[in-house]
Parts: structure tokens; C-alpha cells; sequence
């Protein structure tokens, strides 16, 4: 499967090659109309030089950035480039180029006769016309071209335009920047007055609530200090309060030695501190005094009344500690909750203070801080724009300024012939296949079988001659040796009287049927050729003899049939004429006289051609076909559409004839592969086979023993 439809797409190839080798001289000649029109348009246009000036394009910022930014460097914008692309190619740049250059005088001088010059707009398009804007890729630089026939002028163009460009981006951002102060000196003085009218209101406020403040207009109100002071008094008394507490709840706990040991670090008192100090000196003492002295020695005895006199010193002093302490919490506690009671006090009288009077005040306060805020942040925006619009920008940059050019682009001759040779052979090839199209007429073998069912018995090529006249080592004689062959395999090798019918006139069939006969004869056949076209006779000038008598004589009995019947210089073909026709005498050959003429020669000869006018419009091939053995339709290649091939064969077919195929006429080998493989395979096969055939003598003494024997088997 895959095979078959190799071969289907091959074939379909080969199709499309056959046409355009069987009108190759219609390819051809457009192609070459084409071609010289493209060259002679070439050569008339005039020369155009290119120059090109190269610019960077940064977005609008300064050179040195002053001020930091939150954000860092600019976003990448994907639209900055070619939203550019279109303001250089913008009325507005281009118009201001014209007026600075003056192109409207300059060019007025170069195209109108009387110098004037153009209008504006006119100068806008022919700018617009020689500017191209295109983009370096992967870069932000762009190349600004203008194509000019003055390679000087060009270049003044593309610098003027760079310049323009350049200024137009400087002059837009120094205009948005002056707007924006403006608007900021607007904005600023509107706001000087809303803080001016805060403070006024915040000062009647004031008075009318009778408000005192220290420090200043926006200080605390003195009232809030004095509470403030009052809470803090509070937490103070309350912490001291919680201190004498704790010291206190630590030596109720305490007791004795641990008491004693304690009180240094809890109270500090130093008095404590020299009593125990002198107890344990004494208590020294009275140890070593006991070891050399009793207890009743008087020293004994009195430092024993010094301890105990110490002892109770320290009690004394300890017990007085714990009461002086317990007289300081309850002072330290009647403290805070005085101050407790009058904070609560003050608190209920500040609460409808801050209702009735600080309220409305600390709105209005705060109203003016706000405004003062904004007010400063306006008049340091004033001053960043005004630094900002003072430092120089560079957005446009001239990297490569336009120099005139001396080579010219336009035209570019070797790519319009280029373009033109395409052109031409595109042009050639539809044109060709749409003649192929409107041709209906018969192309090819596959035609023949596809329309008209009938197999093809020859193929004869163009600008064939009679043969006679070519002589019999015509490398066309091949082809009517296959047309003889396959006549006898259509007539089962038999003999007997034969015909060639046309659709139309002119397609070959007198000539054909000639050299059939001719190679028949040259087979050792005994052929009779018919000149049966009573109405325009040519076999007489083909064999060069007269036609003065022939058939119609033989029909109307006014002659012998052997008188008739004339031999011609090829051995074994002899001819009848056609013979004059009277005018009285149409329809001469629906006759029984025509029928057994034909019976006669059919028994006189191996093979009697009848030549015919064509069966379209004449009742005489009619006849003609009902009376022979077998009918041969001739069909001229590309000549006539296939109606009229197929309407011939339906009239043959109308008279009960015997069709044995078609012979396709005047086939233009040079032009169709096919025929052209086809004809030469032929050739090729004659020519060799040439060196191994006997000399003209040898071979018609070898062909006349293959005459008799076929006699003997029919």
C-alpha cells in the first residue's frame, strides 16, 4: 500500500513537470517579459543613498541621581522603545525637521518647475517616506535611516532628526518638571494659609475656653502637668509605702540573733550595730577573765553587770526599731491614701475639663500639626524639584552622528533581476497551468483511456512526413511498425479493409493512414490505399499522380477498376484515387456498388486502407465506417477538446462499426517526458537492430516466404 501511493505522488510530480516542459516556451517568454520589464523599471529609477545616525535612549532621569529614591533605579518598561519609534516619526518631531531645514523651499526647488515651494504636508510625507526607525536588539540603542538621492542631504536629515528628537525630549521633561513646580508653589501657598487659619482657630479656642499653657502655643495645658505630677506622687508614696511594709513584715518575722543579724541590712541603724559590737568585746573579756579569776571577783562581777546592762540596751534599741518602723508604714500609708483621695478628686474634675475644654483643644492642636506637616513636606518637595530641575539630563545620546554616503543602496540591480527571474518563472509556470487548465483537449495516453475507453494502437510524433519522402530508414517509420503490429493484434493477426476517422479536419489522418500502408508494404504486405475523401482529397499529391480518375469513376461505372488502380514506386502498395467528383453525385457512396467494391478489394489485397473526411458533420465516414473490418479514430494531440473525440466515437459506435483504438496524432515528444522516453526507447531499439538486418536485397527475400505462408494459414 504505502508503494501505490509512492507512485501516485510520483506520478502526480511527473504530471505537473509535463506541463511545464509542454509549455516551457510560454514559461519562457513571460519569464523573459518579466525580466526585461524589471530590468528596464531598474534602470530608470533613481540612484537612492542610505545614511543612518545611532542613538541611545535612556528614560527620563538625571545625570547624577541627588536624592535617594525608595525604589531604587527605574522599572524596565517592555513599551518605552517603540512608544519612542513613534514620537521620532511623529508629526510633530517631523514637522519641526521641515522648519529648521526649511525643506519646503529646498525641495520646492528640486521637484516643482517653477521653484516654488511645497506645502507643509507634502514636505512631511516625502520626510516620512525616506525615515526608517528600527532597533538594535537586546540593546536601547536605535538607528535613525534616511534613504535620499543626495547622500549629503540624507545625512543632514538624519543628524537634524536626531537633534530635534533630542530637544523634544529635554524641552518636554523641563516643561512637565516647571509645571510641577508651579503646581507645588500653588499647593504650598494654599497650604501656608490652611496653617495659618489652624493657628487661629487653635488660639480662639483657647481663649474662650481659658485654656493656660506653658511653654508656648502647643505645650500641655497646666492642669494636665498638675495631674500627671499628682499620678506620679501616687505611685511614689504607693512604692514607699510597699517598701516600709516589707521591712517591716520582715522583722515582726524575725527574732533574737536572727533579728539582730538582719536589722544591719533591713535598717541600718549603727547604734544596734556598736552595742552588739561592745556585747561581743564584753563577752570576750569575761571569758578570759574567767579563766585566771571566780566569778565573784569584782572585775568578774562588774563585766557581768556591763553585758547584761548591754543586753538590755539592745533589746530596748531592737524593740524601738520595730515601733519606729511600724509609725513609718502607717505615716508612709497615710500618705498615699491622702494622695489617693485627691488624685481621685482631681481625676473626676479633669475628666469634664477634657470634655468641655481640652477636647476642642487638643482637635484643633492637632489639626494644626498636621498641617504643618504637610506644609513642610511641600516646601522640601519645592526645593528637591527646584536642585532636580537644575541638574543637566542626558536621555538622548548621539552615538554615531550621519555621514554622507557615497555608495548608493537603491536600485539594486543583481536583487531586482534576482526577483524579476523568480517572478517571471512563477508567473510563466501559473500562466502555463492555467492554458493547461482551459485546454480540454487530449493530452495523453491515460486520457484517451480515461474519456474515451478505447486503447491506444499508436503514438505518432510531430512533424512527421510521408515516408516516402523520408525513406524507409525514417526514425519515424517505428512508430507505424508498432501501429501496424498492434492493429494486427486488435484484427487477431487477419487481414482486411481498414479505416481512419476523425472528429475534425486537419488532425492527421490522410498522412497517417499513408505511411501505415507504407510500412505495411515495406512488411511484404500487398496493400491498396483508398483515397475515399471524396470532398477534399490529398493522397494524389502525397504519391504525386493524378487524380483525374479513381473511385467516383469506379462507382458510377464509367471505368474498370483495374484502370483505376494505379501501382506506386513502393513495391506492394498500389493506389486508388478518389477521382473527380461531380456535384450531381453526392452521397455517391451509400450505394451497394460501395459494398461490393469493398468485398472486391478485400480479395485482390492483404490490406486496403479507406481515407475519410471527418465524421462530424459528414454522412460519408458514416458509411465508410459501416462497410470495413475495423475503424481507426485519429486524435491530434492538444488540438480539439475531448467533446469532440468522444462524440466521433459515439457516431462510429451509432453505425454497429468494429472501433480497434485510437491513434494519438502529432505528439510533441521534445515536450511531454512520456512520449519523449517512449519515442526514443524506439529509436534507440530501430537503430541498433539496423546493424544486425540484412541488406534490402536479403530482407525482401526473406519477407516474401513470410507473405505465403501467412496466405497459406488464412
Amino acid at each position: 500500500m504505502p508503494d501505490k501511493e509512492t507512485q501516485e505522488i510520483g506520478l502526480h510530480f511527473l504530471d505537473y513537470w509535463r506541463v511545464v516542459r509542454s509549455r516551457k516556451e510560454i514559461v519562457l517568454a513571460v519569464a523573459l517579459l518579466v525580466i526585461i520589464t524589471v530590468t528596464a523599471w531598474t534602470m530608470t529609477l533613481p540612484r537612492m543613498f542610505e545614511t543612518e545616525a545611532k542613538v541611545s535612549l535612556k528614560e527620563d532621569q538625571a545625570d547624577v541621581d541627588v536624592f535617594e529614591r525608595s525604589g531604587g533605579s527605574f522599572s524596565y518598561n517592555p513599551y518605552f522603545l517603540r512608544t519612542q519609534f513613534e514620537i521620532i516619526q511623529s508629526r510633530q518631531i517631523l514637522y519641526k525637521v521641515v522648519e529648521n531645514l526649511n525643506l519646503c523651499k529646498e525641495w520646492g526647488k528640486k521637484f516643482n518647475e517653477d521653484k516654488s515651494p511645497i506645502n507643509r504636508g507634502l514636505a512631511f510625507s516625502i520626510l516620512a517616506g525616506s525615515l526608517r526607525v528600527q532597533p538594535y536588539r537586546d540593546t536601547s540603542l536605535i538607528s535613525i535611516i534616511v534613504r535620499m538621492e543626495d547622500g549629503t542631504e540624507a545625512a543632514l536629515v538624519a543628524n537634524e532628526v536626531a537633534k530635534v528628537y533630542r530637544e523634544h525630549r529635554l524641552s518636554e521633561k523641563r516643561a512637565q518638571m516647571m509645571r510641577g513646580v508651579e503646581a507645588l508653589e500653588s499647593e504650598l501657598e494654599k497650604q501656608t494659609e490652611k496653617v495659618g487659619k489652624a493657628e487661629e482657630d487653635l488660639e480662639r479656642i483657647r481663649r474662650t475656653l481659658n485654656i493656660s499653657t506653658a511653654g508656648g502655643p502647643g505645650a500641655m495645658a497646666i492642669d494636665k502637668m498638675k495631674l500627671q505630677a499628682m499620678q506620679g506622687d501616687l505611685i511614689a508614696a504607693r512604692v514607699d509605702m510597699l517598701v516600709r511594709k516589707s521591712r517591716l513584715d520582715q522583722i515582726k518575722d524575725l527574732s533574737g540573733e536572727d533579728l539582730l543579724a538582719a536589722q544591719s541590712f533591713i535598717v541600718g541603724d549603727a547604734s544596734l550595730g556598736n552595742l552588739r559590737q561592745q556585747i561581743t568585746d564584753t563577752q570576750v573579756s569575761l571569758k578570759l577573765m574567767l579563766e585566771n579569776l571566780g566569778e565573784n571577783h569584782p572585775d568578774v562581777k562588774r563585766l557581768t553587770a556591763g553585758l547584761e546592762e548591754l543586753r538590755k540596751r539592745l533589746n530596748d534599741g531592737m524593740n524601738g526599731m520595730k515601733i519606729g518602723l511600724t509609725a513609718d508604714y502607717s505615716v508612709a500609708k497615710a500618705k498615699y491614701d491622702v494622695l489617693e483621695k485627691e488624685l481621685n478628686a482631681v481625676k473626676a474634675t479633669d475628666i469634664d475639663a477634657e470634655r468641655d475644654k481640652y477636647l476642642p483643644y487638643n482637635k484643633a492642636e492637632r489639626k494644626l500639626e498636621n498641617e504643618r506637616a504637610v506644609l513642610t513636606a511641600l516646601k522640601a518637595r519645592l526645593s528637591q524639584q527646584g536642585i532636580e530641575l537644575e541638574i543637566p539630563r542626558t536621555p538622548v545620546e548621539v552615538i554615531d552622528p550621519a555621514e554622507p554616503s557615497n555608495s548608493p543602496v537603491s536600485p539594486n540591480l543583481f536583487f531586482n533581476i534576482l526577483v524579476g527571474i523568480i517572478a517571471g518563472i512563477v508567473s510563466g509556470i501559473g500562466l502555463a497551468f492555467f492554458l493547461e487548465y482551459l485546454d480540454t483537449s487530449i493530452k495523453t495516453v491515460d486520457d484517451v483511456e480515461k474519456y474515451l475507453g478505447l486503447p491506444v494502437l499508436g503514438a505518432i510524433p510531430q512533424r512527421v512526413k510521408p515516408l516516402n519522402e523520408e525513406g524507409p530508414d525514417s526514425p519515424h517509420a517505428e512508430a507505424y511498425r508498432v501501429l501496424r503490429a498492434n492493429i494486427q493484434f486488435a484484427n487477431k493477426g487477419n487481414g482486411g479493409a481498414f479505416t481512419m476517422i476523425s472528429g475534425g479536419a486537419g488532425e492527421g489522418k490522410s498522412t497517417t493512414l499513408f505511411n501505415l500502408a507504407y510500412v505495411c508494404a515495406q512488411q511484404g504486405d500487398k496493400v491498396l490505399i483508398v483515397d475515399s475523401d471524396l470532398r477534399r482529397p490529398v493522397l494524389h499529391t502525397i504519391l504525386g499522380m493524378s487524380n483525374r480518375f479513381g473511385l467516383t469513376n469506379v462507382l458510377m461505372r464509367d471505368v474498370p477498376i483495374e484502370e483505376t488502380i494505379k501501382p506506386t514506386a513502393v513495391p506492394n502498395l498500389h493506389f486508388l484515387p478518389s477521382g473527380k467528383l461531380p456535384k450531381t453525385s453526392i452521397g455517391l457512396l451509400d450505394s451497394q456498388r460501395m459494398r461490393e467494391l469493398v468485398k472486391n478489394l478485400k480479395a485482390r489485397y492483404d490490406y486496403v486502407f479507406f481515407d475519410s473526411p471527418p465524421i462530424i458533420g459528414v454522412t460519408d465516414a458514416s458509411i465508410l465506417a459501416s462497410e470495413v473490418d475495423g475503424v481507426m479514430l485519429v486524435v491530434q494531440y492538444r488540438k480539439f477538446p475531448k467533446v469532440i473525440s468522444m462524440r466521433a466515437k459515439r457516431m462510429i459506435e451509432n453505425t454497429g462499426s468494429h472501433i480497434l483504438g485510437v491513434v494519438l496524432n502529432n505528439i510533441n515528444i521534445m515536450r511531454d517526458d512520456y512520449y519523449y522516453y517512449y519515442h526514443s526507447y524506439y529509436a534507440d531499439y530501430y537503430y541498433r537492430s539496423q546493424e544486425s538486418v540484412p541488406k534490402p536485397e536479403t530482407a525482401a527475400a526473406v519477407a516474401a516466404p513470410t507473405v505465403d505462408a501467412r496466405k497459406e494459414l488464412t
